[in-house]
């Protein structure tokens, strides 16, 4: 321990430290709209990667009636469905978090309880259709 951090905890001053990845499973515990914003990011990343993929399948489906078929392949495999599931729920949590902040920039749900009351219904919202949506792209329904 250096002489600076010694002589901070003496006078009861906060210390402070890089915290690792693996401390913030561990250590500390985020309330639902930290993991609401965070997987926002997420979300709109994995839509962004995933354009080109997505701009693909539209080409596919649109140019002919033999590439539908061949597109109508492409979405039959179950590594095609597992990806779009993703996609599905990245929309649908990208979607929802939106309008949650729709709301909050419109000065509702500010406070802290209910902030953390809508970041819980986006998580619900969004896993619920995603788990619709995926249940009838796996032809339950």
């Amino acid at each position: 321990m250096s002489e600076a951090v010694r002589e901070a905890t003496k006078k009861g001053r906060p210390e402070f430290r890089n915290i690792h990845i693996t401390d913030i499973t561990t250590k500390y515990k985020m309330p639902p709209s930290a993991i609401v914003s965070i997987l926002h990011r997420v979300s709109g990343f994995g839509i962004f990667l995933m354009l080109p993929f997505l701009l693909y399948l539209l080409q596919e489906s649109l140019r002919s009636e033999i590439s539908y078929y061949h597109f109508g392949g492409i979405v039959d495999n179950v590594f095609t469905k597992i990806i779009l599931l993703g996609l599905i729920w990245a929309y649908a949590h990208h979607f929802t978090a939106g309008v949650r902040h729709l709301f909050m920039d419109n000065h509702m749900a500010l406070d802290k309880d209910a902030a953390q009351k809508t970041a819980r219904w986006v998580l619900v919202i969004s896993l619920v259709l995603t788990a619709l949506c995926g249940l009838k792209l796996f032809g339950v329904f």
